[in-house]
C-alpha cells in the first residue's frame, strides 16, 4: 500500500499523537483529555503525517517562534518538533518529504530561519541545518565549592516565590533575558501554564518546585530560580541532591546572587545546574571552580538559514568589514553568493552577489553553525564544511561573526 504523506485534518489528531508518544516511547493510549489539551496547542495547518492506509506512521510538527539573533534582534523562526517515524516504516523517506514540505512551507511563511532540537546528530545535517548552541550541565560539590567569590554587590534580595507569583511575573522577566540571548526563543502562555502546574497532562507528571525571585533595590524581579530537592539521607547525615529547573537572570547580579543562594540550601550535597550555555559563569562564580564538575555537554538547538541576506542583516557584527560567501545547499533555498558588508557601529547590509568573487565557500549548515556565534570558520574549513576561496578569508569571516558570549537555547521544544 503506498504511504501518504500530508497535513493533518482534525479527525486525523489522536492517531497523530498516538504515533508521537509511540515515536518518543511513551505508552501509546492517549486519553480524551490529553487529545484536547494537546490540540489546543497544535496548529494543524503545521502539522504533517505519513499514513499507512488509516495508520499514522510517522509525524511532523512546527511552531512559530522569534529567535533572538546577537545583536537583540528577533527572527520569525519555525521551531520543528514531535519529529518521528515509527520503526517498521523507517528508510522509506517520510522525513525527507515531511522536512522538505516545511521548509517550503516556512519561505512561504516568511520565516528566514528554521530551529529544532536534534535528538539524533546524524540526521539533520542532511538537511542544510547546523548546531548553532550547545549546552552544559554542571555537578557541583557543595562541600568543596565554598560560598561564591566575593561579597553580594548591591541591595537586592532574595524571596521565595509561589507557583502562581511566577506565572504572574516569570513572562516578564523572561522576554527581559531571552531579547538579550542570542539563541533563545518566546515562550507561550501555554509553556507557562504547563511550567507551574496551572494546567497538567496525566501522562506527564509534574512535580511542584521550590521557586525564589531575585529583586533589585527598587523591588524588580531581575531573576527567577525554581529547583527540586530530593531525599538523600544516609544514616544522619543528609547528602541532598538539588536539581535546578530553571535559572534566568537579567543582571549580573541577580545572577550572582541565585547561585548564592541555591549553594547555601541546608543538606544540599550536589547540585546539578541543568542546561546552561557552554560559558557559563558558574564555575567562576566558585571559590573552588574544579568543584563544578561537566556531567553532560552537547551540541542542542540547530539552526537553518531559508533567507540569507535578510537573516544576515538581521544580526549585529563585531567588526566593520565585508566578506562574500558561496553557499552551497541541495534544497535551494540557502544556495548562492551573497556579500555581507559591516558598518563600525556593527550593523550590516547583505544581498545577493552572483558575480563576485569569493572569500569562503561553505555548506548551508556551515553558516547556520556560524550564525549565532556557535562555532569558527577556523575550525571549518579543517572539518571541510567550509573552503577559504581566498587566503584569509576564514580569519575575515570569524572577526565579523565573533561574539562576546556563546550562544544559549534557553528552552527545549
Amino acid at each position: 500500500m503506498s504511504l501518504e504523506v500530508r497535513t493533518i485534518g482534525e479527525s486525523d489528531f489522536p492517531g497523530w499523537l498516538r504515533a508521537v508518544n509511540t515515536g518518543f516511547h511513551r505508552p501509546p493510549t492517549v486519553t480524551e483529555e490529553e487529545v484536547a489539551l494537546r490540540r489546543s496547542q497544535t496548529d494543524l495547518d503545521r502539522t504533517q503525517g505519513a499514513f499507512d492506509g488509516s495508520r499514522c506512521v510517522a509525524t511532523f510538527r512546527s511552531m512559530p517562534r522569534e529567535l533572538t539573533v546577537p545583536g537583540g534582534a528577533v527572527l520569525p523562526a519555525s521551531a520543528i518538533t514531535n519529529v518521528t517515524v515509527t520503526a517498521t516504516h523507517r528508510r522509506r523517506g517520510l522525513a525527507s518529504r515531511m522536512m522538505a514540505a516545511e521548509l517550503d512551507a516556512s519561505v512561504g511563511r516568511g520565516e528566514p530561519v528554521a530551529i529544532l532540537v536534534a535528538a539524533e546528530y546524524p540526521i539533520y545535517g542532511r538537511y542544510g541545518f547546523g548546531p548553532a548552541a550547545g549546552f552544559t550541565e554542571w555537578e557541583v560539590d557543595t562541600a568543596r565549592a565554598g560560598r561564591p567569590q566575593g561579597a553580594p554587590s548591591d541591595s537586592g534580595r532574595i524571596d521565595l516565590a509561589d507557583q502562581a507569583e511566577v506565572l504572574k511575573l516569570g513572562p516578564q522577566l523572561h522576554d527581559r533575558v531571552r531579547l538579550r540571548t542570542p539563541g533563545a526563543i518566546n515562550r507561550t502562555e501555554r509553556f507557562w501554564e504547563y511550567s507551574t502546574g496551572k494546567v497538567t497532562i496525566p501522562s506527564h507528571p509534574w512535580k511542584e518546585p521550590l521557586s525564589v525571585f531575585y529583586r533589585d533595590a527598587s523591588g524588580r524581579v531581575d531573576g527567577l530560580a525554581s529547583y527540586i530537592v530530593e531525599d538523600g539521607w544516609h544514616g544522619m547525615f543528609p547528602k541532598v541532591p538539588l536539581t535546578v529547573q530553571e535559572l534566568i537572570a537579567a543582571t549580573p547580579e541577580a545572577e550572582r546572587a541565585l547561585w548564592r543562594y541555591l549553594l547555601s540550601v541546608d543538606w544540599v550535597a550536589t547540585i546539578r545546574t541543568g542546561f546552561r550555555a557552554q560559558d557559563d559563569v558558574l564555575p567562576l562564580l566558585l571559590a573552588d571552580p574544579r568543584a563544578a564538575h561537566v556531567h553532560s555537554t552537547s551540541d542542542f538547538m540547530w539552526l537553518r538559514l531559508l533567507d540569507v541576506p535578510r537573516a544576515l542583516a538581521a544580526r549585529t557584527y563585531a567588526a566593520p568589514g565585508a566578506v562574500v560567501l558561496d553557499v552551497a545547499d541541495p534544497y535551494g533555498h540557502a544556495a548562492g553568493r551573497f556579500r555581507l558588508e559591516a558598518a563600525a557601529d556593527g550593523t550590516a547590509t547583505a544581498e545577493a552577489a552572483p558575480s563576485a568573487a569569493p572569500d569562503v565557500t561553505l555548506s548551508a549548515a556551515a553558516l547556520a553553525s556560524l550564525y549565532l556565534g556557535d562555532e569558527s570558520a577556523a575550525r571549518l574549513t579543517v572539518t571541510g564544511g567550509a573552503t577559504e576561496s581566498r587566503p584569509g578569508g576564514a580569519a575575515r569571516l570569524d572577526a565579523l561573526f565573533r561574539t562576546a558570549r556563546k550562544p544559549w537555547a534557553i528552552d527545549t521544544f
